[in-house]
């Protein structure tokens, strides 16, 4: 509505009527202004929109500003005030409070804008009402905000879990890198008592055990550890089958053949070494023949150690004895698995002490771990169960246990 000569008679309280119609039902929306004149000048009712929201976001301890936008009418006189106050108090009295005023003209339209500085927002700022007033010869208009601090509970979250998730898992890691033996270990003798049975894998036995036969004070250390200790731990304790060359073997059979034979029917290849061991490879310099033990520990080797690699079956497991091991003499399979996996290492016990001494704990676990998670035995019993007790093959099974047992 315009009014090109307003006079005092125009004065008043103007309101604006919109009838709205919504789904056949007809409403009507109202809005009223004020009207003032002032030695015939039109003075309009001020507004006040402060550029946020009722709520203001802040960081305690840093600065923050406030701003207060108001329309004051289309002329200024000496009446227009914009300020602000904190509570029931003026910015006057806080040292934290700075504010700045000016006016902006825009289209015949007068535009006041105050800037309220916070230096430092204090905590006794926070959920008080900041309020914004603007005085005109038309009347007083007020704005309020409330400032609320900043809920960092998200962010510390999120850091927290950057923080300990890493370190969760590298503390994993580093406890399965020290103690996988163990829990390995562990899981195998819970697994067994909670989950089915596993099906035969056809073996015979769960290792070959291969070492050289000779007449040495070492090599009678070395056959004591494979026939005795060896046998003690692994079958009498933990109820693995061992075939063992020198314990098992038939005397007046093809050596070659039974090998070859023997070797297919384990799931893993014990090669016990010593100080002593040598290369397989005949000595050009000295042209010495070689035992039959060193030649059948040969064929062992060759057999065994190829089916390893190749066919990756059986799964080889060094064990040294009496001190290091010269692999420079050794064939360059066996370098290779002692670079890829490392040797178990013996270490023959004091005068008194137990077989199992604390040196040799590390040993048996190791060497646990690398054999079958479930012995051959337990294997084979399933399978005697599925023919019956009076089944021939059962009876085959018991008779070839007796045999090496």
């Amino acid at each position: 509505m315009m009014l090109p000569s307003a006079s005092q008679r125009d004065a008043g309280i103007y309101t604006c009527l919109v009838d709205i119609s919504v789904d056949g039902r007809r409403f009507t929306s109202a809005r009223s202004i004020r009207l003032t004149i002032n030695n015939d000048t039109v003075i309009p009712e001020p507004k006040v929109m402060i550029s946020h929201q009722d709520v203001v976001i802040v960081e305690v301890g840093k600065r923050t500003e406030l701003k207060c936008f108001a329309f004051v009418g289309f002329n200024v006189d000496n009446d227009t005030l914009i300020y602000w106050t904190v509570g029931t108090t003026f910015v006057e009295d806080h040292e934290e409070l700075h504010e700045s005023f000016h006016f902006i003209h825009d289209n015949g339209r007068v535009y006041g804008l105050s800037t309220l500085s916070i230096s430092k927002v204090p905590h006794r700022f926070l959920n008080i009402p900041i309020g914004c007033h603007v005085i005109t010869s038309a009347g007083v208009k007020d704005s309020f905000v409330r400032l609320e601090k900043a809920d960092r509970s998200a962010l510390y979250t999120s850091v927290a879990l950057c923080i300990i998730v890493p370190l969760t898992i590298l503390l994993l890691g580093t406890v399965f890198l020290f103690c996988k033996v163990d829990l390995v270990l562990a899981y195998r003798k819970l697994s067994r008592r909670f989950t089915k049975q596993q099906a035969p894998d056809g073996k015979l036995y769960d290792a070959y055990v291969s070492f050289l036969h000779t007449e040495t004070a070492k090599s009678a250390e070395m056959e004591r550890f494979a026939l005795q200790i060896l046998p003690e731990e692994l079958e009498n304790k933990h109820g693995f089958s061992l075939y063992i060359r020198g314990r098992d073997d038939c005397p007046g059979e093809a050596v070659h053949d039974a090998v070859a034979a023997t070797l297919n029917q384990c799931r893993r290849l014990i090669i016990i070494l010593s100080p002593e061991a040598t290369s397989c490879s005949e000595d050009k310099k000295e042209k010495v023949t070689l035992r039959d033990n060193q030649n059948q520990l040969c064929y062992e080797r060759e057999v065994g150690l190829y089916n390893a690699l190749v066919q990756n079956s059986p799964r080889v497991v060094l064990v040294e004895i009496d001190g290091p091991v010269d692999y420079s003499l050794l064939p360059e399979s066996l370098r290779y698995i002692k670079r890829k996996q490392g040797a178990l290492k013996w270490r023959r016990p004091s005068a008194g002490n137990h077989i199992l001494s604390k040196p040799n704990k590390s040993l048996w676990k190791n060497l646990r771990y690398y054999m079958p998670s479930v012995p051959a035995g337990k294997l084979r019993t399933v399978i005697s169960t599925k023919h019956g007790d009076g089944g021939t093959y059962g009876n085959q099974m018991a008779t070839k246990s007796m045999d090496y047992l």
